[in-house]
């Protein structure tokens, strides 16, 4: 290990647990976080400062003001900007540790891509705010023996769950179905920002025993908590159900679809569109909207308002829908100012 290193990793090398072997471990280890919102931020400021060698932060959306709460890697700049989120927490976390490779992908997980964002992690974070995300995450991960770590924040309530598999319960095998409150997230109800704080540094801790090497110290159980009550509710959780879609009967459907139909965003009022990946230019589709509405664009994301709606283009294709939770008007809206 360089000197460089055991300087800036020394208290975490003094913990006995961890070590000097753990740290080296860390360093040559890589991790990937899904969703740059509460929890994704704090898990990839956490990883990054601890030393992790890689991360790969994935992000389908962009930073607003209603972010800036609780999701702890943006500032006002990066919300006014309407910076992607994965490229805005890449900047801060670069300014933090040069010495680690940090990826932004901007992008919306799906069976297409997943094997290229995924593949190779030593871990991978559960960062999102739905269920259809992380079954697909499920599927991949329990397919391909990685570990991963399902995290939930919402209101004052959080929950935190450690897949390993071929040795734990998965997620289908504890939610065989998406759960009757699945749709419930911080966009419907609301979110306390210590809630996604506390969820990720548990969150963040498990990821740190698996990429050290420590298998042993991981969590067998799922723990539930009320930051409001201060409970702490902890299960032992199964071993994989030999009856479960994923890890008895070895069925990965959510790797079927390459694409995703258009996706109502839960409690934002908004639809996402990303039938048929396509490079967009995005310079040019701003010159041609000018005398159609207000229109702002930066190298990652272009923003085009037409009063009640506004459209959000990325460069790949993909558009938010902002206005309406109507997915045939969201697709028309789209093919009118965007093209098909």
């Amino acid at each position: 290990m360089r000197s460089r290193d055991r300087q800036r990793y020394s208290r975490q090398i003094l913990v006995r647990a961890l070590g000097e072997e753990g740290q080296q471990r860390l360093l040559d280890s890589s991790a990937v976080i899904a969703g740059c919102g509460g929890l994704g931020t704090f898990l990839a400021d956490a990883l990054c400062r601890a030393g992790v060698g890689r991360l790969v932060l994935i992000d389908r959306d962009y930073v607003e003001f209603s972010n800036l709460q609780r999701q702890c890697l943006y500032r006002e700049s990066d919300a006014e900007e309407g910076l992607p989120k994965a490229v805005a927490a890449a900047r801060r976390l670069a300014e933090v540790n040069s010495d680690i490779q940090i990826q932004a992908e901007v992008a919306d997980l799906t069976a297409d891509n997943i094997g290229r964002l995924l593949g190779g992690a030593g871990v991978v974070l559960d960062g999102t705010d739905n269920f259809e995300t992380r079954y697909l995450m499920n599927d991949f991960c329990v397919k391909n023996g990685i570990p991963w770590v399902y995290g939930g924040a919402v209101a004052t309530y959080g929950t935190v769950m450690t897949v390993l598999p071929g040795e734990t319960a998965c997620l289908k095998c504890v939610y065989p179905a998406a759960p009757s409150n699945g749709n419930v997230t911080c966009e419907t109800v609301g979110v306390l920002n210590t809630v996604p704080a506390v969820v990720a540094a548990l969150q963040a801790s498990e990821a740190i025993k698996i990429l050290a090497g420590k298998r042993e110290a991981v969590s067998r159980r799922i723990t539930s908590l009320d930051v409001w009550s201060g409970l702490v509710r902890q299960i032992k959780q199964p071993g994989p159900d030999p009856e479960c879609a994923a890890c008895g009967r070895r069925e990965f459907v959510h790797l079927d679809a390459a694409r995703r139909a258009p996706v109502t965003l839960c409690g934002r009022n908004a639809v996402q569109i990303h039938e048929a990946p396509r490079q967009v230019n995005l310079e040019e589709t701003a010159r041609r909207l000018q005398p159609l509405g207000q229109v702002r664009v930066n190298p990652y994301v272009l923003r085009f308002s037409i009063p009640p709606y506004e459209i959000t283009l990325f460069p790949d294709g993909r558009a938010i829908i902002k206005g309406t939770m109507d997915t045939g008007l969201a697709r028309s809206l789209y093919a009118r100012y965007i093209g098909m």
